[in-house]
């Protein structure tokens, strides 16, 4: 007597855009450590953290490194540009103004 059993599924079903959303909208904190010894001398530590969630989440919780950080400045970007730029063409001019070695027309 064989008995069959067909496989369960489930009623309520999660897509991946509701999954994703609540995700962003909770968090996540993925936390590790990793540890190489020798001869109970520690040779190597690190930490991982890995936190995912949305921007206001994130600012929510007190983690708001991007606002003050110049990598993600405008203004700094725009004076980093306008200081290579005034030394490029700084060098620039004292290129042209002296003679270039190796090319004398005497000879």
């Amino acid at each position: 007597m064989a008995i069959q059993r067909t496989a369960a599924h489930s009623v309520q079903s999660t897509n991946i855009a509701d999954l994703l959303e609540r995700v962003l909208d909770k968090g996540i904190v993925i936390a590790g450590d990793i540890r190489i010894s020798l001869v109970d001398v520690e040779l190597l530590t690190i930490q991982l953290r890995l936190v995912i969630c949305s921007v206001d989440k994130a600012k929510e919780m007190g983690m708001d490194w991007w606002v003050n950080n110049p990598c993600f400045s405008r203004e700094a970007h725009r004076g980093e540009l306008a200081d290579s730029l005034s030394g490029i063409e700084e060098r620039l001019q004292r290129l042209e103004g002296s003679p270039v070695k190796g090319l004398d027309s005497g000879g």
